[in-house]
């Protein structure tokens, strides 16, 4: 897995959660609990607000939520053309 695809799966895995363990995260993500330390320190600096430290467990600070993604209706149609030439 790519880094950027496994910071975004971390973010998505703190967020539909109260509280996540790093031990948690590291199991569901396949890395090391240090490689965890790692990015959740790394998406800190970036200034995603992680709230928690090692040995209690990580959370969104109040107020945080990822936009979604929004697709014109043209990019919504060939995204389900992709899907359905996929399904054949």
């Amino acid at each position: 897995m790519r880094r950027a695809d496994r910071l975004f799966q971390l973010v998505q895995l703190i967020r539909g959660r109260r509280l996540s363990t790093a031990t948690f995260l590291s199991q569901r993500l396949d890395v090391s609990v240090r490689t965890v330390y790692r990015d959740i320190a790394d998406l800190q600096h970036q200034g995603v607000p992680i709230e928690g430290e090692a040995g209690v467990g990580y959370r969104f600070g109040a107020g945080f939520d990822l936009p979604p993604l929004m697709f014109s209706e043209d990019e919504a149609r060939a995204l389900v053309a992709g899907v359905r030439l996929g399904q054949t």
